[in-house]
């Protein structure tokens, strides 16, 4: 990840083109450094051609006799002149011992290990340059693109523009391409070529973008004589990198300076003006007094953070910026990755041709195919028929409530006259959470999210759980159930996880009898009582997260939905298209889109809803949107003649163009995802069938499962449960509960990056610490669905390491 010293001053330099005079600029840098009295460090990561004309040689030549010391260094070298990946590859159909052509995980490890090396040299105020190759675009040995490969790293970049005739959109499309993807660009420069003057163009066009552009006249034309060559070489860089330090060159690098001292400051500062100004969703500030509580995200990467460690205690060093991995998947919305180019290119290509646009009684090419795809392809196959648009997972389901109490309404309108209309109410579990709007708030019981205006109308039921305990997966009955039951006990063995999941052949088990007395006499107490009339059933699929992780018995949830709707074994399948009972609605703003392994839980529960919600990965983690799926019968209660009858709610920004088009381009990479070699792979461990053979109810997880058998067996564990990319410890606590701070205690250590020998799996090989958030007495890890099987088994050992020293 992004490396940052303080006595290491560090920029990338990029090429607008290739041959726009990278080398030369870079020597003239390292020269004014030089000439400053600063240590100088340059890094050629990939040279390709014959020695004579290797760049890293070059530099040294051309430094001349300067105050501070130069050193060069190039990593990897081929002997053909032509692109990195070429160069390698025709490097191997040549040469006689075949050579290793690094990964790109493996290249930037070794270019940051070289970095880190440089930095521990660096006593004082020291320079580095890292010069790429080619254009941005240019592939690196492996065939990713710079822009891409390099970004992990994300250094401080100088961009060199294209002088030539075309070099004014080279220029401005190369740092188009560097923002998208997030870079700082701290300069610009380029040849003063007098005949093109792309300079005078450039320099305004990037000074209204907070850039300066520096131009430097282009060397003289080469010399057949070698002397004659070198000796006015040397007057040239004399004459743009004079003795009395003054010019473009040196203006430019005290620039460069400046602007890494206002970066270290800006970091610094940070901490105390959060302190200060900002008002923390679900924190309680009378616990965060420090300015080393805060934790100061730099960028990020993948599945890592780079976080500033400025105001925590570390070598004088080492870097002052950190990977840590982001253990909740920055609140379950991450699904491949930060700051993942495809997505990035997929905004931008929405923002650039619409921006936002009105809606309703209007449509876009980003939400009709996003509405088709998830009600063809998608969560909505085979029953749904209409796709809603809102903001975020609570906005989604205040718009499902309002869909199911108006469907209820209007088909029992003949009861429902007048007041009775407004005394309506939900049916769900506790434990369950919908958002923080005050309607999904009023659809779960009293809790420690409700405020002051919750006005709950309805019935939780309190559910079975399934977890693994030191070993054994075992289904846990609340009280009210196990005494139903013909041993009365709350713990209840079963054969395996799997067979636990395989809802079909469950439906028949004598615990599927006692669900369905149970669930039946309840609700009938419930409609001879003086309650609301239950309206709908709100369900959280599979697992329960806010509520702490509670992984509901599916086997419950389906004898529910079952129930309410008034089927039976016996029955005929219903017609999806038709709701029946009550309006069933699925809450998978959490576990849908494969953060359990599967793209929605209708599968493995045997049954679909009539409204079901979409949000977090839908996006990719990238922007907010939300996908409200209703069926037919849902959508034609609220058609006729009048206004009034209709669905009036709406967003100001209802189906953002930026968000559809990026939620089209995460389907996209799921698709390839789920048939991928490391999701084989990791259902193969669980004892899955590859995917072309597996049906779509197979219960599977990315972490291993003799580590999730391990750790059921420890002694600060009461259970865990693994399932698709979630883990989640429950520890034991008397005082269990939300309001628990067990896990927290138990864990806090993890935070901390730990050093150890040889590079670790994050992006540079930086040891790194795990951001991770709890419930209570629950800890939970969520992995993005292409975290790499190297990043999992770190976390897996960090994770034991931790727990096992406490257990000590």
């Amino acid at each position: 990840m992004s490396l940052l010293f303080k006595n290491l001053r560090i920029h990338q330099i990029f090429g607008a083109n290739t041959d726009v005079g990278k080398t030369i600029i870079s020597s003239a840098l390292v020269r004014a450094s030089a000439a400053a009295a600063h240590p100088v460090y340059y890094l050629k990561p990939v040279s390709t051609g014959p020695m004579s004309d290797a760049d890293d040689e070059r530099v040294l030549a051309l430094v001349g006799r300067q105050k501070g010391p130069v050193q060069s260094k190039c990593l990897f070298r081929f002997d053909d002149p032509v692109s990195p990946h070429l160069a390698a590859q025709r490097a191997n159909e040549k040469g006689a011992i075949e050579r290793t052509v690094p990964t790109d995980d493996a290249f930037v490890n070794a270019v940051a290990s070289h970095i880190r090396s440089c930095a521990t040299q660096a006593h004082s105020p020291s320079h580095m340059y890292v010069e790429t190759a080619g254009g941005v675009h240019s592939p690196t040995l492996s065939g990713t693109t710079q822009l891409d490969a390099y970004r992990p790293l994300f250094l401080p970049t100088i961009l060199v523009g294209d002088s030539r005739l075309g070099g004014i959109s080279s220029t401005i499309a190369s740092y188009e391409a560097m923002t998208l993807r997030g870079y700082i660009v701290d300069a610009i420069l380029l040849f003063r070529d007098e005949y093109y003057r792309n300079w005078e163009y450039l320099t305004p066009y990037f000074a209204e973008r907070g850039i300066p552009v520096a131009s430097v006249d282009p060397p003289p034309e080469r010399k057949g004589d070698p002397a004659a060559d070198a000796a006015l070489t040397e007057q040239y860089y004399r004459y743009i990198v004079p003795g009395d330090g003054e010019g473009s060159i040196f203006d430019v690098v005290k620039h460069l300076d400046t602007c890494h001292t206002q970066r270290l400051a800006e970091l610094d500062s940070m901490p105390r003006r959060t302190l200060d100004s900002i008002w923390w969703p679900f924190v309680q500030h009378g616990h965060v007094k420090h300015e080393a509580d805060v934790n100061i995200i730099d960028s990020a990467w993948g599945d890592f953070f780079s976080i500033y460690n400025g105001k925590k205690s570390a070598p004088s060093k080492a870097s002052l910026l950190e990977p840590q991995f982001d253990g909740s998947a920055s609140w379950w919305t991450q699904a491949i990755g930060h700051a993942h180019p495809s997505l990035a290119i997929a905004a931008g290509r929405a923002a650039g041709r619409y921006g936002h646009v009105m809606f309703p009684e209007a449509v876009h090419l980003p939400a009709l195919k996003l509405a088709e795809r998830l009600i063809q392809d998608g969560p909505g196959r085979g029953w749904a028929s209409r796709a809603f648009f809102s903001d975020d997972g609570s906005t989604g389901m205040e718009v499902a409530i309002k869909m199911a109490l108006r469907a209820f309404a209007t088909r029992e309108a003949g009861e429902l006259g007048g007041a009775r209309r407004k005394d309506l109410g939900i049916l769900g579990l506790k434990g369950s959470y919908h958002g923080d709007t005050i309607g999904a708030m009023d659809a779960c019981e009293e809790g420690v999210y409700t405020c002051e205006w919750h006005d709950a109308k309805g019935y939780w039921f309190d559910p079975p759980s399934v977890s693994i305990k030191k070993g054994k997966t075992v289904v846990t009955l609340p009280p009210a159930i196990a005494a139903e039951t013909e041993d009365g006990q709350a713990d209840v063995e079963t054969v395996s996880l799997s067979w636990t999941y395989n809802i079909e052949e469950r439906l028949r088990s004598p615990l599927a009898a006692v669900y369905r007395d149970y669930i039946e006499r309840t609700l009938q107490k419930l409609k001879e009582g003086d309650g609301p009339r239950i309206a709908a059933l709100i369900l959280e699929p599979l697992v329960m997260g806010a509520g702490g992780m509670i992984f509901v018995d599916p086997l419950f949830q389906r004898v529910l939905i079952d129930v309410v709707r008034g089927s039976s074994l016996s029955d005929s399948p219903r017609t999806p298209s038709e709701w029946s009972g009550i309006p069933v609605i699925f809450d998978e703003v959490f576990i849908g889109l494969y953060r359990l392994g599967l793209q929605t839980s209708n599968t493995l529960l045997g049954t679909t809803p009539d409204i079901s919600v979409n949000a977090k990965i839908l996006t990719g983690g990238l922007v907010p949107l939300a996908v409200t799926l209703a069926s037919d019968s849902i959508y034609r209660a609220f058609l006729s003649d009048d206004k009034v009858d209709a669905l009036l709610h709406g967003h100001s920004y209802t189906a953002y163009p930026v968000g559809c088009e990026v939620a089209h381009e995460t389907l996209d990479i799921l698709d390839k995802l789920a048939v991928s070699e490391p999701w084989r792979v990791a259902r193969e461990k669980w004892k899955v069938p590859e995917p072309e053979k597996v049906s779509e109810d197979a219960i599977w997880s990315f972490w291993d499962p003799e580590f999730v058998h391990v750790v059921s067996h420890m002694e600060h564990v009461a259970e865990v449960m693994a399932v698709g990319t979630v883990l989640s410890i429950k520890v034991k606590d008397d005082a269990a509960g939300y309001q628990s701070h067990s896990a927290r205690a138990l864990l806090e250590s993890i935070k901390t990056a730990v050093q150890n020998e040889g590079l670790s799996s994050a992006p540079g090989g930086s040891p790194f610490g795990i951001h991770y958030r709890t419930l209570g007495n629950v800890a939970y890890f969520m992995l993005s669905l292409n975290t790499p099987t190297s990043v999992v088994r770190s976390v897996e050992e960090r994770v034991w390491t931790v727990l096992q020293k406490r257990g000590a």
